[in-house]
């Protein structure tokens, strides 16, 4: 083969590879381009440390975003209005961890701002991330939680001294509310199954009401194939063989067991994404709640692990349709973590939060 043959055949192949490896333009409508406010809660413990993360990643691609900050802090009584009324104005808020007192009759701030802002869904997104190992490959779950009622309610009262009643609210509503949004989800994102994880067998009528509400939503979605799962099981099937889950959809306290245990199994806590959304507002935070405040010597050290937070701000950033820069953020997180240099020591390293911070930006395009 002569050179100027050669070099039209290679001329053909590097304008092919081009073409394939190009994406379709993202098309934005006019304005779209304008920076948005973004309500910033640093919160407790370790919250300050990875959004302050968040903040130089944003300032380092230059992204359409700029933070309106409030300082909450868990033992707060209520959550302050001017918080809610900051988010119901800008629609999405960016949040660290906040810490819910254990009994004394102190509201979860969490709760609170779920109900007030009606963010019925939670959605935390569990896959193994290239270059962490862990015991089982291929997981990819995205689990999806009823976020307003259930064991959440919030009902209890002392019947008689020594005897306790805590009531578990299950509706029809809000039932087939976040079974749509499962399926909606799984139908979008092309995914091929939803799972219902109950205690129908016990919990008769309540989670008969769940699993009747999933039923009737899955009929609508033929081409999506629609399994259950009691809890207990569920567990297990975890541990054992994550792989065959795909999406999950549960009432609120399951949710919160299944994606602590599949954030644990792909990876750990410090990784996972995760965001909270109802139909005008969203806000997003670390995926599994286990450890989203961190300890006391972590905080010191500086040691925490801002990766979870990182992608949720990806996710955030296409929630806000801005595609290009979550990519790049996105892209920019994995290929430190498919590196293995910089890691934060609950991922067997011994960087400190900065560090990483540092390493994501130096790789971001």
């Amino acid at each position: 083969m002569s050179a100027s043959r050669r070099s039209v055949s290679l001329l053909k192949t590097l304008l092919t590879h081009k073409t394939q490896s190009r994406a379709v333009t993202y098309m934005p409508r006019p304005g779209d381009g304008a920076p948005r406010p973004i309500t910033l809660i640093p919160g407790d413990g370790i919250g300050p440390l990875v959004t302050n993360a968040v903040e130089q990643v944003m300032e380092a691609m230059h992204a359409p975003v700029y933070f309106e900050k409030y300082e909450v802090y868990g033992d707060m009584k209520w959550m302050p209005q001017e918080v809610i009324d900051s988010i119901k104005k800008n629609k999405v808020c960016l949040k660290g961890g906040l810490r819910t007192p254990m009994g004394g009759g102190v509201n979860s701030l969490n709760v609170q701002l779920r109900r007030e802002l009606d963010l019925y869904a939670s959605l935390v997104d569990c896959c193994n991330l290239p270059g962490l190992p862990t015991r089982h490959e291929n997981v990819d779950i995205v689990v999806i939680r009823e976020n307003t009622e259930g064991e959440y309610s919030g009902l209890e009262h002392e019947v008689v001294p020594g005897v306790v009643e805590s009531l578990k609210v299950i509706t029809k509503f809000c039932s087939e509310r976040i079974a749509k949004y499962a399926f909606e989800y799984a139908y979008l994102n092309n995914r091929k199954k939803v799972t219902a994880v109950h205690k129908a067998n016990i919990m008769k009528l309540a989670d008969g009401l769940f699993l009747e509400s999933c039923r009737h939503v899955a009929a609508k979605y033929p081409t999506i194939t629609y399994n259950e799962i009691i809890v207990d099981n569920c567990c297990m099937q975890l541990v054992s063989k994550p792989e065959q889950f795909d999406v999950m959809v549960t009432p609120n306290l399951y949710g919160n067991l299944v994606a602590n245990t599949a954030a644990g199994i792909a990876g750990g806590t410090g990784v996972m994404p995760g965001g909270n959304v109802g139909a005008e507002h969203a806000v997003f935070e670390q995926g599994a709640s286990a450890g989203n405040v961190g300890k006391e010597k972590m905080v010191e050290q500086k040691t925490a692990n801002p990766v979870a937070l990182l992608l949720s701000s990806a996710m955030m950033l296409r929630h806000l349709q801005f595609p290009s820069f979550a990519d790049r953020l996105e892209n920019a997180v994995k290929n430190v973590i498919l590196e293995g240099k910089y890691r934060t020591k609950d991922l067997s390293g011994e960087n400190t939060t900065q560090e990483v911070v540092d390493a994501v930006i130096a790789k971001i395009d």
